[in-house]
C-alpha cells in the first residue's frame, strides 16, 4: 500500500517547508519496513474561480483526477473523527492489511472541500480547532511518520 498526501495550495519556501520535508523524509526511510510500498506527496493549484462553490468544485476535480485507483480517502478536517497516533497507526496497518492498494489524505483549500467530494472519504481531526493549512501538513507529515514508528517499533514513540 502506498501513501498519498494531496493538498490544495503551494507551500513556500522556508521554516515550515523544510520541518514538512523533515518528517517525509523520516517516514521514508521507515517505509519499507513498515510493510508500505511508497509516500508521495502532491500539491494542487489552487482554484481561481470567483465563487467559493466554484472554486471548491474546481479543486475536487483536480483531486479527483489525482486519486489512484481503490484508493482510501482520509480528508484532514476539524469536523472529523479525533484519534490517538496509536489508533492512527493501527488504521493504517489495517487498510495495509486488508490490502487497499493507496491510502490518500487530502487537505483542502482555504473553502474547505466539496461536500459531494467528502462523501467518498472519511474525516480526521486534529482536535475542533482550525489550523492553518501549512500547519496540517506539518501535523500530518510528522503523525505519518509516529504512525510509522509505531508500526516498526521504533522508540520514537513512547507511551
Amino acid at each position: 500500500m502506498r501513501i498519498l498526501l494531496l493538498a490544495i495550495g503551494r507551500m513556500k519556501s522556508g521554516p515550515e517547508r523544510e520541518l514538512l520535508t523533515r518528517y517525509l523524509e523520516r517516514a521514508s526511510h521507515i517505509i519499507r519496513p513498515a510493510g508500505l510500498t511508497g509516500l508521495d506527496w502532491r500539491e494542487i493549484e489552487e482554484s481561481r474561480a470567483r465563487r467559493a462553490e466554484d472554486r471548491k468544485a474546481e479543486e475536487a476535480a483536480a483531486l479527483k483526477a489525482a486519486l489512484p485507483v481503490g484508493a482510501q480517502i482520509i480528508f484532514l478536517d476539524e469536523r472529523g473523527r479525533s484519534q490517538s497516533s496509536p489508533d492512527f497507526a493501527n488504521q493504517i496497518s489495517l487498510k495495509r492489511d486488508q490490502g487497499c492498494p493507496a491510502l490518500v489524505f487530502v487537505i483542502g483549500g482555504p473553502d474547505g472541500i466539496d461536500s459531494d467530494l467528502l462523501k467518498q472519504g472519511t474525516s480526521l481531526a486534529f482536535g475542533a480547532m482550525t489550523w492553518p493549512h501549512q500547519l496540517v501538513r506539518i501535523l500530518l507529515s510528522e503523525q505519518i511518520y509516529r504512525a510509522l514508528t509505531i508500526l516498526t517499533g521504533h522508540p520514537y514513540h513512547r507511551i
